[in-house]
């Protein structure tokens, strides 16, 4: 059973990146999609992955219950791409449709905690393999705003939480992978 994690900035290729890797595995692929087509240009990047994917591919949507739905996907003959990790993040901390300051501290709703430690205990329980892609948010300017700020630092802090319990880890930047850790 391997782990890998894809991460970089938007647009960067990442997302097409595990998707190759994911095909020459030669596995059953699962693909759970974070994704919530809120809008219509979430939609229309929902819409242009969804293109891109095998129809072979059986795709789960998950929002929040990362951790729930890997455990049951989860066989040693196939392999689950979760993308993305950033986006699922996001449907956490927003999820109960809290009013969060623009300036202070910021108090995540309780199940973000809890799914988010969920997440990380089932990674290490999971019989088949698992490709996550995520985005790398914290290489730019230091956001204004609190909330902007501390969802920053908790990606990062979750993209190194998930590197440390993976055998592969690659970034990637105008569609081409760095690989900084291989086992």
């Amino acid at each position: 059973m391997t782990r890998t994690l894809i991460f970089g900035g938007a647009r960067s290729g990442k997302s097409a990146y595990a998707e190759r890797l994911a095909i020459a595995t030669g596995k059953p692929v699962i693909y759970l999609a974070t994704a919530q087509a809120g809008d219509t240009e979430m939609q229309a990047r929902i819409a242009h992955h969804q293109a891109r994917r095998p129809a072979s591919w059986r795709t789960l949507e998950c929002t929040t219950a990362l951790a729930q739905t890997i455990l049951q996907a989860s066989t040693p003959d196939n392999l689950i791409l979760i993308d993305c990790l950033t986006l699922w993040l996001s449907n956490l901390l927003f999820a109960d449709n809290i009013d969060f300051p623009e300036i202070g501290s910021i108090t995540p709703p309780e199940n973000f905690s809890i799914q988010r430690s969920a997440f990380l205990r089932a990674l290490e329980n999971i019989p088949g393999d698992l490709i996550m892609v995520s985005n790398e948010v914290g290489m730019g300017i230091i956001p204004q705003g609190a909330i902007s700020r501390w969802f920053v630092d908790e990606a990062g802090r979750l993209n190194q939480a998930v590197a440390a319990q993976c055998q592969q880890v690659s970034w990637v930047a105008a569609g081409l992978p760095l690989h900084f850790k291989q086992s």
